[in-house]
C-alpha cells in the first residue's frame, strides 16, 4: 500500500498526460510490435517477439505504478499556505553556513521533484530536516557527504 503524495495541480495534470500517452500511444505501438514479431513464424526463436513482449511488460509495469500514484495524489490548496514556518511547496532560500553559499529549494512530492529547477523532493533528507522551520533557524542536516548547517534565509511560495 502506498502513501499518499501532495502534489499541485500542476503536478496532477502532468502525471495524467504522461499516463494518457503510454495508454494510448505507447500501448498500440508495442502492441504492433508483437503482432508484427508473431507473424514471422517460430516464436521459440523469435528475438523480436522476446523484446516486444519484455517492453510490454515494463510499460505495463510503468503504467501500473502511474495510475497508483495518481490514485494516492491528494492536490495541495496553495491559497491555504502560510509562509510562517518551512512546508511542502513553499520556497525557502538557505544558507551553507560552512562555505557561506545560498540557495533555494522548492519542497514538492517525489513525482515533481526537479534538481535543474530547484524542486526537491519532500522525502530527501535536507526537505525533512527544513520542515517546521522559521525564517533565522539554523539547522543540522545529514547529508551523504555529512553533516551540514544551514541557515533558513526566507520563506515564500
Amino acid at each position: 500500500m502506498s502513501s499518499v503524495s501532495y502534489v499541485t495541480e500542476e503536478g496532477l495534470k502532468r502525471l495524467r498526460e504522461e499516463l494518457n500517452k503510454l495508454e494510448s500511444i505507447e500501448r498500440p505501438k508495442i502492441s504492433a510490435q508483437i503482432a508484427e514479431a508473431r507473424d514471422k513464424g517460430d516464436l521459440s526463436e523469435n528475438a523480436e517477439y522476446d523484446a516486444a513482449k519484455e517492453a510490454q511488460g515494463l510499460l505495463e509495469m510503468k503504467i501500473a505504478k502511474l495510475k497508483e500514484a495518481i490514485m494516492n495524489s491528494r492536490v495541495i490548496d496553495e491559497s491555504k499556505l502560510d509562509t510562517s514556518k518551512v512546508q511542502i511547496l513553499n520556497k525557502v532560500k538557505l544558507k551553507n553556513m560552512k562555505n557561506k553559499a545560498v540557495m533555494t529549494y522548492q519542497l514538492v512530492s517525489e513525482s515533481e521533484a526537479d534538481l535543474k529547477s530547484g524542486k526537491i523532493a519532500i522525502t530527501t533528507p535536507i526537505a525533512k530536516g527544513l520542515l517546521g522551520k522559521k525564517v533565522g533557524d539554523k539547522v543540522d542536516i545529514q547529508v551523504p557527504s555529512g553533516l551540514i548547517t544551514f541557515e533558513v534565509l526566507e520563506i515564500s511560495l
